[in-house]
């Protein structure tokens, strides 16, 4: 019987997991040793290791969100191994929702189907691939032309970013807001998502008032946090 949760997805996962993390200790180990070699003050590089773990952690709680978001349709391995990696929850979740509506089912149902739990996965995974193929490639000539149309028109290019920017919110805004003609209860994520912004406003008053700059690293996380609560209080009231 096929299990979201089987000991065989758990080692395949565990195993690249692993990889990765022995491969970032031994970039770590060998820039420690040659910022010994250098000069470099001990003192300093050990404060530099400390405080990066520090400013880590607030990434790591919003990825930690998306893999219990997740992990309730695909259990955990899948999600555990794409958002530890290379993933987001924003493209992730679109990735699968897609994937599992083209087989007539909702990402809000639990995957019981291998042939869906395949098609889903390499929807995700083959979808995430030409963006590590497109940046070491073409990034350096895209940077070139960005800065090319910017001395040529800054106004221009102001202009290019924020529509750039804009198609990109407006593909997750799909998402969002594509079960509103269903009635009240398709409107759940729609203010979920207008909740979520409202916290980042606050988060965002208190920084530009009070200047607490500690708090920035931790308004992402915040902010999903204080949509996920919120999300199941107005389901609740609701009833979705």
């Amino acid at each position: 019987m096929f299990n979201l949760n089987s000991l065989f997805l758990y080692l395949v996962s565990g195993i690249f997991i692993l990889f990765v993390i022995i491969q970032a200790l031994f970039f770590l180990i060998r820039a420690y040793r040659e910022g010994v070699s250098t000069g470099m003050d001990k003192k300093t590089l050990n404060r530099t290791i400390k405080s990066s773990i520090a400013f880590s952690i607030a990434p790591a709680i919003s990825i930690l969100l998306g893999v219990i978001t997740l992990s309730k349709f695909l259990g955990l391995p899948l999600p555990w191994l794409r958002l530890s990696i290379l993933g987001a929850i924003t493209y992730e979740l679109t990735a699968a929702a897609s994937a599992a509506s083209t087989m007539g089912i909702q990402i809000s149902e639990a995957i019981t189907s291998p042939q869906t739990y395949v098609t889903i996965l390499w929807v995700m995974t083959l979808g995430i691939i030409p963006s590590m193929v497109i940046i070491p490639l073409f990034l350096k000539k895209f940077q070139s032309g960005m800065s090319s149309i910017k001395n040529k028109d800054p106004q221009w290019s102001e202009h290019f970013m924020t529509a750039i920017f804009l198609g990109m919110i407006s593909a997750f805004l799909g998402v969002v807001f594509k079960d509103i003609t269903s009635g009240i209860v398709g409107f759940i994520p729609v203010f979920v998502m207008m909740f979520s912004a409202l916290v980042m406003v606050i988060i965002g008053l208190i920084l530009k008032v009070y200047r607490y700059k500690a708090l920035e690293d931790y308004a992402l996380p915040i902010s999903m946090l204080s949509g996920m609560v919120f999300s199941i209080v107005i389901t609740r009231i609701i009833g979705g």
